[in-house]
């Protein structure tokens, strides 16, 4: 439980951090948060969650830009 409350707020203040950033670059970051989140949520290697951070983060801004526009 407490560990829900530390990643909740840490992605709270991960993203009020991004106030001058483009919608692009703000769902990059969800997206790369998101990612590796679930990747070590999942168990995953060094590699893998790496590799799930990168992916989310390009999906995130790719969503991202196309909701800006």
């Amino acid at each position: 439980m407490m560990n829900k409350v530390f990643v909740m707020l840490a992605l709270a203040g991960v993203l009020a951090g991004c106030e001058n950033m483009s919608p692009g670059q703000k769902g990059a970051v969800a997206g790369g948060a998101l990612g590796t989140g679930i990747g070590m949520v999942a168990g995953g290697s060094f590699g893998q969650v790496v590799g799930a951070g990168l992916i989310g983060g390009a999906v995130g801004y790719v969503g991202g830009s196309a909701i800006g526009r």
